[in-house]
């Protein structure tokens, strides 16, 4: 992880399918890597989540979708506790696995 970059968790329920679809396209561009159907994990610069931030908070549709951008030290990452099948296999990289060793 670069100094300036930040690990973040973006977690969505997002009722319409194209604006769900633009949310996980960002998330995708800003080089998060999907792991669940509404989750994301990476590392990106303040810009970046900035950027992120505001795209979502102007598409949603405030009374029925909600997005969760977790920002996390990676101390308190290696602290996650994983159950069962926490990640979805097809959907995850060798990277995002490389984060929790």
């Amino acid at each position: 992880m670069k100094q300036n970059e930040t690990l973040v968790w973006v977690i969505y329920d997002i009722t319409e399918d194209k604006i769900r679809n633009r949310v996980a396209k960002v998330c995708k561009d800003k080089g998060l890597y999907r792991v669940q159907k509404s989750a994301f994990l990476g590392t990106i610069n303040r810009n970046q989540l900035d950027e992120l931030s505001m795209f979502c908070d102007e598409i949603i549709d405030q009374d029925t979708d909600s997005v969760y951008i977790f920002p996390m030290c990676k101390d308190d990452f290696r602290r996650v506790i994983l159950l069962g099948q926490a990640f979805d296999k097809k959907l995850v990289t060798d990277e995002v696995k490389a984060l929790f060793i």
